[in-house]
């Protein structure tokens, strides 16, 4: 059965309070799913790429379960890429999640598995009405619909040209935390980052940093390494090889093959193959889809 449609305008008491206060705010909203979700706070919106790296898909997970679990309702636009990565993660953690579309919530863009989940689990959000079809116009306005329900928006991934600098520069405007997550300086997913972090936003590297931003985590002391203390991971491999512990290190911030990490380290092959396993084995590296490995 359909799920059914709630219309809300800005006169109705269900109506977000955080969209009250933002430029050209919308006229109404159309709901379907969970409307619940709607008054759950804090919200965090995850964008990016619609063509991320392994990295960037892993990231928009990891970031996306992390929240999820400590309550935060995660926000984005249902695009292909990091934004559907970050839909399903908060739901695989049992959180909640909202989709903002640019069409009618009737006939969600891009259909498909996403966007049946987020009716059966979560909620999808448009200020269009019922049967507006995904207009190239549409988004734009949707972007800042996305950053005006958050507190804060984390990109993952983005081209100079993305969409994503879009939500990132409405969200300035709008007075919310922008969290921008850095990438390989010679890789084209990560300059519209490098591009917000050179502008302003701040360089996000774990879910905590964007938990202490909005109160819900008590901030970490660093080691003089720079890492929180309490990170085990180093720890874990004090009685693995050398060439493990240097594989394990060459994986910060990296999804690698064994060829790239075994150039990388000056090393053999085969023999990162096996060190990769015994990584594997013991929960420090996870391989992906191709062969490429990043850290658990």
């Amino acid at each position: 059965m359909e799920r059914p449609k709630l219309h809300l305008t800005a006169a109705s008491a269900r109506w977000p309070a955080a969209l009250r206060g933002i430029e050209s705010p919308p006229e109404q909203l159309w709901l379907r799913g969970a409307a619940d979700i709607l008054a759950r706070e804090p919200k965090v919106a995850i964008v990016g790429a619609r063509a991320p790296t392994p990295y960037g898909e892993a990231q928009a997970r990891r970031f996306a379960s992390a929240l999820a679990c400590a309550g935060v309702v995660v926000v984005s636009g249902m695009a292909r890429g990091v934004d559907q990565c970050a839909h399903d993660a908060a739901l695989d953690a049992g959180g909640a999640t909202i989709g903002v579309l640019g069409c009618g919530v009737d006939r969600p863009w891009p259909a498909g598995p996403c966007a049946e989940r987020l009716l059966r689990e979560g909620l999808l959000l448009s200020e269009f009405e019922p049967g507006a079809p995904p207009l190239r116009r549409n988004f734009p306005l949707r972007n800042r619909v996305i950053s005006g329900l958050c507190a804060a928006v984390v990109v993952i991934e983005a081209a100079e040209a993305s969409g994503s600098l879009i939500t990132a520069r409405w969200a300035a405007d709008q007075g919310r935390a922008v969290f921008a997550l850095p990438g390989r300086v010679d890789h084209p997913m990560a300059r519209g980052c490098h591009r917000l972090i050179r502008e302003g936003a701040s360089l996000v590297q774990d879910p905590d940093d964007v938990l202490e931003e909005l109160g819900l985590a008590a901030p970490r002391k660093r080691s003089d390494a720079g890492r929180a203390e309490g990170d085990g991971a180093s720890a874990d491999l004090a009685s693995a090889s050398v060439l493990a512990r240097r594989a394990f290190e060459a994986l910060l911030g990296e999804t690698l093959s064994a060829d790239e990490l075994a150039e990388r380290l000056a090393a053999d092959v085969a023999e990162v193959l096996t060190e990769l396993v015994e990584l594997e084995l013991r929960g420090a590296v996870v391989r992906g889809a191709g062969g490429l490995y990043r850290r658990s």
